[in-house]
């Protein structure tokens, strides 16, 4: 029997350790935008035909301030989970 050769491996690029807290704060900020956008518009306008349309263009809007914030509050969030999370203790 002859064996069959594999599909090609896919190479798949990633950024270095150091762009973590970009990443991070990219995702939080797309994901939480999204979620945002979709509940004000919904509550502000309805879900009418013109709904989706809508959340879109507030997205456009929304997504780069919010990623500037997440960026900014970064550091005063991190010294606040620092304040509150108890040490790590060892036995």
């Amino acid at each position: 029997m002859r064996e069959q050769a594999s599909p090609p491996s896919r190479i798949r690029r990633r950024l270095p350790p150091r762009y973590a807290p970009l990443v991070f704060a990219f995702y939080m900020s797309a994901l939480m935008t999204l979620i945002m956008c979709l509940v004000i518009t919904a509550v502000t306008g309805g879900m009418g035909p013109e709904y989706l349309t809508t959340v879109a263009k507030a997205y456009v809007r929304a997504m780069p301030v919010a990623f500037v914030g997440v960026l900014a509050v970064r550091p005063l969030v991190n010294r606040l989970v620092g304040w509150t999370i108890a040490e790590h203790e060892s036995r």
